[in-house]
């Protein structure tokens, strides 16, 4: 697939990558025969439910700057959107967030029944790893087991799901900036984090490489977060395609509640200025993550 050059339009760019990685997904999730292609029916209607793709998109671009076969990307590109869709699976079940629409469609749960939905995101994230593990993902063994190390790392108790229990544990209670922020690296930030060095592991960049990225990816993801909790504060149901006000109702805490709407934009548009920072080594080359980090913010859904 040929995207656009560097500084196209942005939106087109990600459409066309998220068709791309939706064009994968189909072929890594066949439809088995069977009783047991009921859950893979689930993990399709999840992962097909839309998006923006941001997370493949990360990877695509981050390995783009290393020049990284597409063929390899992509894969990983699917692989961390099946993670990611695998906890908005389980994110949506009554004993977490308890949703009926995700992205204006019904909820896996909803659609078929929660031991389904279990099973799907089960299916997902165990998928996603065989996925990185194939040659495909990287003729390297090394770099296929860095890779898995990476997101089990991102997608574990030292990330994601530490995020969720943090953010489990203490509704209802008051949480500083300081805390608000770990929460929400690990709980959002760690697999954002992931995409953006993805592309370097698979090019085998310098460690000032890497490290420019997941201080790109650092700041991104805390403004990709404020963005959420604005929308969740002052957007629709229609727009966001799902329940909003939720944060408000259930007492969490989050960059809204304690800066207010002003505050959490300054704040969000301070961290999408800090992340473009940490592109300039990269040149040209880093444009369409440069225009990303604005994105982000003034997306509204």
């Amino acid at each position: 697939m040929a995207l656009p050059q560097p500084l196209a339009d942005l939106e087109a760019v990600l459409t066309e990558t998220a068709r791309a990685v939706e064009h994968l997904l189909d072929e890594l999730l066949p439809l088995p025969t069977g009783p047991e292609a009921r859950v893979v029916e689930a993990m399709r209607h999840a992962v097909f439910a839309g998006g923006k793709r941001i997370r493949p998109f990360l990877v695509v671009c981050s390995a783009d700057l290393f020049d990284v076969p597409r063929t390899q990307s992509l894969r990983v590109a699917a692989a961390i959107e099946m993670v990611h869709t695998y906890s908005l699976v389980h994110d949506d079940l009554p004993a977490m967030d308890d949703d009926d629409l995700r992205r204006g469609k019904p909820t896996v749960h909803v659609k078929f029944d929660e031991a389904t939905a279990i099973l799907a995101g089960d299916a997902l994230l165990t998928r996603a790893f065989e996925v990185l593990a194939d040659p495909n993902a990287s003729p390297d063994p090394q770099i296929r087991a860095d890779l898995v190390l990476a997101l089990a790392r991102a997608a574990g108790a030292q990330g994601m799901v530490g995020g969720q229990m943090i953010d489990i544990l203490t509704e209802g209670t008051s949480l500083n900036v300081g805390q608000i922020t770990r929460m929400q690296q690990l709980k959002t930030g760690a697999l954002i984090s992931f995409a953006c060095e993805a592309g370097a592991v698979l090019g085998q960049a310098r460690m000032r490489e890497r490290h420019a990225l997941l201080a790109y990816a650092h700041d991104l993801g805390l403004a990709f977060q404020i963005a959420d909790d604005l929308l969740d504060v002052a957007g629709s149901a229609a727009e966001v395609g799902k329940r909003t006000g939720k944060d408000e109702a259930r007492g969490k805490a989050n960059f809204v509640s304690l800066l207010g709407v002003s505050g959490a934009g300054q704040q969000a548009d301070m961290l999408s200025t800090q992340a473009v920072g940490h592109l300039d080594s990269f040149g040209v080359k880093g444009g369409l993550l440069r225009e990303l980090a604005a994105f982000v913010i003034k997306r509204r859904a």
